[in-house]
């Protein structure tokens, strides 16, 4: 058996962000060894691993000899170089998720297909090669008006998506590969985080609820749980293990779905690490996502997924016409607030919509801990000097 704790072992994170930094409150609890690579010199992670590399995520050898240093490699962002992640593989360094399933993720045309061939439900989607070929298709009638348009590869936090209503929609748009999908009407849009270990081990957390900000296609809101029938949340407990066990994962995936109006479960799309739809299981469930994500890489027995507590997350994002040197505003008067936890990621510069902490709220009563949330988002603001 390995030894984790206290030991020569090196557990190695792609990626320095606030997700690789909430991971290491639990690596520090166990006392495991950390090495995090980022591109970035002022990385979140960088004050709480033991070992920090400066390098691109997207550059073979930079992955390939931060990966030779560690026993097992994970990644806390998807835009990492997979040719450098399966040479690893082969050459004995454990990488979870594996290479295979985040070749799949990353790109979003290539996740669809994944869908349609694994009878996963899904809305249905046009994939095309450019955006040439996508004007291509509405000048022949071949894809209609409205739609959801997404880049293929590279989006995050609402970049590389956008909704298209007619042709002056495109314009400025990326011309690489991209997706055209259906307009699905819907009533929520949920998640569910299941956990996976190498030996197949498989739980579930509670299904969330999302509320999204219109204009950035940002989560300004979880729910935990979600507002919903209980038949509805066990058809999408059912439709994330599907998922689960079509990728074989072995770590975290996060499955992003819609509920329709007729109470069909779509999946939109996955992310296979810890996610933004997670971060109130820091205060209200048994088991952090974070420390899960580990107890699943490292194949250590599964924590208990339950909410201790009704659990409302607020995102922090950097205010419209922002940028520069941070200022958490009013902070202290949100601190006031019964069951409220800042997390602050320690990005030192804001710009607008940019992701630079969270407030958990927890209470015993969900309608009461959604209320303080609209307070606490109505009263912080995130600005610059």
């Amino acid at each position: 058996m390995t030894t984790y704790f206290s030991s020569n072992f090196k557990l190695g994170i792609l990626g320095g962000g606030q997700l690789g930094k909430m991971m290491l409150y639990s690596t520090r609890k166990f006392d495991i060894t950390t090495h995090v690579m980022d591109a970035s010199e002022e990385a979140p992670c960088k004050i709480a691993c033991n070992q920090f590399t400066l390098g691109n995520l997207m550059d073979f050898d930079a992955v390939y000899n931060f990966g030779k240093q560690v026993d097992v490699l994970t990644f806390e962002i998807e835009n990492i170089n997979i040719d450098a992640l399966e040479r690893l593989e082969h050459e004995g360094v454990k990488v979870f998720p594996s290479s295979e399933t985040l070749r799949i993720i990353q790109n979003k045309a290539t996740q669809k297909l994944f869908y349609k061939n694994n009878d996963i439900p899904t809305s249905s989607f046009l994939r095309f090669e450019d955006l040439s070929t996508l004007h291509e298709a509405i000048a022949q009638d071949d894809l209609k008006f409205p739609f959801v348009w997404k880049a293929a590869q590279f989006g995050y936090d609402g970049n590389g998506v956008k909704m298209i209503r007619d042709v002056s929609d495109l314009e400025g748009l990326p011309t690489s590969e991209c997706i055209a999908e259906d307009l699905v009407p819907f009533k929520n849009e949920l998640a569910v985080i299941v956990a996976r270990t190498e030996n197949g081990a498989v739980k579930t957390y509670p299904v969330v609820e999302m509320e999204f900000h219109p204009e950035a296609n940002q989560v300004e809101y979880v729910i935990c749980p979600a507002r919903i029938d209980q038949a509805v949340a066990q058809k999408a407990q059912a439709v994330a293990l599907k998922v689960s066990e079509a990728f074989k994962h072995v770590g975290l995936l996060a499955v992003e779905m819609f509920q329709t109006k007729d109470d069909e479960i779509l999946v939109n799309e996955v992310a296979p690490r810890p996610h933004n739809s997670g971060h109130q299981t820091i205060e209200a469930s048994y088991t952090s996502q974070f420390e899960q994500h580990l107890r699943a890489i490292l194949n250590l027995p599964l924590g208990k997924t339950d909410s201790k507590v009704g659990g409302i997350m607020v995102n922090l994002v950097g205010a419209e016409g922002h940028t520069g040197n941070v200022i958490y505003k009013n902070i202290e008067q949100i601190m006031t607030l019964e069951g409220v936890t800042p997390h602050i990621y320690g990005k030192k510069q804001t710009r607008p919509f940019r992701k630079m902490g969270h407030v958990t709220i927890v209470n015993e009563d969900l309608a009461e801990a959604r209320r303080i949330g609209q307070i606490v988002k109505e009263t912080i603001e995130v600005v610059s000097d």
